[in-house]
């Protein structure tokens, strides 16, 4: 299918709400927001709470109280991804009509077995592919993979130049629908984009890596290709990523100013003279505009 083409701009900060907002995860809202200002266009709230034993009661209000409590107000209703179940069955109807997707009977160990990482150090072990023509009667199906075609997907990083990664080589057939019957991050964020009519994805460096097999199944479903800015990430005294799982601490609402001054310096820009959020934002959208220029033809 022939991707569609991009429309204005839009953009989104999709948080998972496992916990509140850290620097480290203000970092990619900073960077999505004044991305979307200096574009004039459309900053969206996406919560991402499709992964449900890390969801934590009541961390959507707390982020959305944050990113008010720092002046950053998003365009137009929220969306849960918790009520969208029904849609993602739909596309996987679809590509399952098409004998795009398999059931996998694989257990983590035996794909560690059976395949090696193809960069040293990565933890990504490519599918080898066992279940791809058949499983055996005895075992029954744990997930649903995507029939990965051949070829080099090349894309350009507006950060991080340009990229390319052979998909079916180093990813193999990914999974859509996971063995404890959740549907899997590289599914849902593809169909979300493309319903909410997202232009630019502007997130952290870690899912750099994602984006080629993102875009593999964009163009199997006919979708717009988003274009990307991978930001660094902020990580701890220990070299780690400041995440919620390495128990980073929530960010300092109390004093908001030094908050968004502290990230804006750890994005690669000299201190902002403002002494309120609005000026703040006003300056920080101005020169961002002027590193990031975005041609929209």
């Amino acid at each position: 299918m022939t991707a569609q083409p991009l429309t204005p701009y839009c953009g989104r900060f999709a948080p998972s709400p496992s916990g509140p907002l850290h620097e480290g995860s203000l970092v990619a809202a900073m960077a999505s927001y004044l991305d979307a200002r200096a574009q004039n266009g459309r900053w969206l709230l996406r919560i991402e709470d499709i992964d449900t034993p890390r969801v934590v009661a009541g961390a959507d209000q707390i982020i959305m109280q944050q990113l008010r409590g720092l002046g950053m107000h998003w365009d137009g209703e929220v969306l849960w991804q918790s009520q969208r179940l029904a849609r993602y069955q739909d596309v996987f109807d679809g590509l399952r009509e098409r004998d795009l997707v398999y059931g996998c009977t694989c257990t983590r160990q035996e794909i560690l077995a059976a395949s090696m990482p193809l960069v040293p150090d990565s933890h990504e072990y490519p599918y080898a592919g066992t279940c791809r023509h058949g499983i055996p009667a005895d075992r029954a199906v744990r997930a649903w993979r995507l029939r990965v075609p051949e070829g080099v997907e090349h894309f350009t990083d507006r950060w991080a130049g340009p990229q390319q990664q052979d998909v079916a080589k180093e990813v193999g057939d990914y999974i859509l629908k996971r063995a404890d019957k959740l549907w899997a991050y590289q599914f849902v964020v593809v169909i979300d984009d493309a319903d909410s009519q997202i232009t630019d994805v502007v997130r952290g460096a870690d899912l750099l890596s994602s984006t080629a097999r993102q875009r593999v199944l964009q163009k199997i479903l006919g979708l717009p290709l988003p274009r990307t800015l991978h930001v660094p990430l902020a990580c701890d005294e220990q070299g780690r990523k400041l995440s919620k799982q390495n128990h980073a601490p929530a960010f300092d609402l109390d004093h908001p100013m030094e908050t968004l001054q502290r990230v804006w310096a750890f994005l690669g820009f000299a201190p902002l003279i403002a002494n309120t959020l609005d000026e703040f934002w006003s300056q920080a959208t101005s020169a961002w505009a002027r590193r990031f220029p975005l041609s929209l033809s």
